[in-house]
Parts: C-alpha cells; structure tokens; sequence
C-alpha cells in the first residue's frame, strides 16, 4: 500500500458552493435561501466555506447582495467566510461587510484573462499587488486563485512553467495560499502532477490548494494524484454546483460530497459529516431547481430513500 502511505491524514475543504457555484446561476438566488445553504454546510462541519463575491453587479448579478449574506449569515467559531475582492472598491465594501479574508483572481492563460476580466495576466497581478497590501494592512487574510491550469478553452495547454510563474508572483505579493484551477476540467493524473511539480519548485506544497472541475470525469483521479504529492487542501463544491461562463462546456467544481467520500474511504480526516453535506446538496438542488452532479449525493439518497421504505 505505497500509495496510501504518502496520503496526508487531514485535508481541507474548502467550499466554493455559495459563491463559485452559484454565481453563474441565470435565474436569481433569493438571499435568504444563500444565507441557508451557509449555515447548512456550517452544520455539516466545514471548516471553510467562501460566501460570496464583492464585484460589480453589472457583470455579476447573482453576487449583488453580497453585503446582505455576509451580515445574515451565522458565523461559528473556527469556521472562515472568505470572499471574492479582486480590486479595491470590493475590498473596501468586504472589509465594512465584516470579512477576514479576502481572495483575488488570476489567470495563467493570456487569452482567458483578456476574455475574463478585461487585462493582460502582467496587468492583473499589477491590480491585485495594492488590492493584496490594503487587505493585510487591514488585518485580513488574502488567497490567491490562477485559473486555467491544466488547459485554456482558448488557448488548449497551458506550459506548467506560466503556472508556476503567475503563482509565485501572487504568493510573493502576500497571498497566503494558492488555489489552482482547471477551470474547464481537461486536466489528468499525470498533467495535474507535473502542474503541481513546476509550482512547488516555487511554492511550499502546504501552500498549495487544488480546484478541479469535472468536465471529462478526471476531477477525483487528478486530486488523488495531487493529495499523494502532499497538497491537504482542496475546493470543491456543494452537489458539484458551479462551471464557467467563459468555457463552452465545462462543467461544474467537483462535488464536496464526492471528494468527502472519496477520502473517507482513504481514511484521511476532514471533519464533515457526510449525511449531513449530502442532504444540503440536495436541499440547495431542489431551491434552483437542478439535478445534484454528485455521484455519492445520488447514492446516498437512493440509500435513504430505500431505508425508509
């Protein structure tokens, strides 16, 4: 059993359900019901869960009540609200809505981030480096996120060499944490790990977060290749809820519940009670109306709708 033994025994999750996952959402989502879904996942034991994103309305709507689900939502001990800030005027409304952390968002395909947010990757960093020094002057924490890891819907690969080189620049501006995406879900085993290697030459590997999305079914197989290399914390989200509007066909994060039980099953601790995760899956589910996209959720239910019978 080689491949156990390099496992870590604790991973964190982080979970990007109520912001990533529901973001792109065409119709809109009532406050109170993203308010719900954060305390439910509260319940089911995450330690993380990002809340929403200060940006501007007119380019995403679903995020326009920010302030509101930050001042509604109950916060527990030990457990962190992060949210989307990417220039000073979301920093300056996340700080007055009561966040400690703060996360910012890169890319490592020039193409993407022209399509996504309007600049150059050079340019974006050069927003982001005041962005980054305001929030920790202010006492907050800052994660950074390069998108487009494993493969541009522009651009196809992505050399792991500009990865490790957009990641090293955010984590030397004072991100604490790096977040790296395969926003459109073309990764595998191999590309993830060669990815991952190129970014540690850099990077601590406790430093380093994977965020995969499911597209071609890889997302579990690309997260057990990168967990035997040491990174312990991962994103993932609520009923595999999310994807991107940039990306013609790219399906949502990979599923919390699948990726807990994955890890259950390996023995590793993350302090999420599974029934619990899995009922809020499909709780939020039937609230926007759509089909959970976790395997384990499906499986769950089936179980307990068998049980009762």
């Amino acid at each position: 059993m080689a491949l156990l033994s390099s496992l870590p025994t604790n991973v964190k999750i982080v979970e990007v359900g109520p912001r990533d996952g529901l973001q792109n959402e065409k119709t809109m989502v009532a406050t109170n019901t993203k308010v719900e879904l954060i305390n439910r996942l509260n319940d089911a034991g995450l330690s993380v869960i990002e809340a929403t994103a200060f940006v501007s309305p007119k380019w995403v709507p679903q995020m326009a009540d920010a302030s509101e689900v930050m001042a509604k939502i109950t916060r527990k001990s030990g457990v962190t609200y992060p949210v989307l800030a990417p220039n000073t005027k979301g920093l300056e409304a996340a700080i007055a809505a009561g966040a400690t952390e703060v996360a910012v968002f890169g890319a490592a395909s020039e193409s993407f981030s022209q399509k996504n947010i309007n600049c150059s990757i050079a340019e974006s960093l050069d927003r982001f480096r005041p962005v980054v020094i305001a929030a920790r002057d202010a006492g907050l924490s800052v994660r950074g996120y390069v998108s487009c890891v494993l493969g541009c819907p522009y651009e196809g690969d992505i050399p792991p060499g500009k990865v490790a080189e957009v990641a090293k620049a955010l984590y030397d501006m004072g991100c604490y944490e790096i977040s790296l995406g395969d926003t459109i879900g073309t990764g595998t085993p191999a590309k993830a790990q060669a990815m991952i290697s190129a970014v540690t030459e850099h990077i601590p590997i406790e430093k380093i977060a994977a965020h995969f999305h499911d597209t071609y079914g890889q997302a579990l197989a690309n997260l057990l290749g990168v967990l035997e290399m040491g990174v312990a914390t991962v994103d993932s989200s609520v009923a595999g809820l999310g994807g991107c509007p940039y990306a013609k066909g790219a399906s949502g994060n990979v599923a919390t519940e699948d990726v807990v039980y994955m890890l259950n099953g390996l023995g590793i601790k993350t302090g999420i009670d599974l029934e619990k995760l899995a009922a809020t899956g499909s709780w939020i589910c039937d609230q926007i109306g759509r089909s959970s996209a976790s395997k384990a959720n499906l499986a769950i239910g089936a179980k307990r709708s068998t049980n009762e019978g």
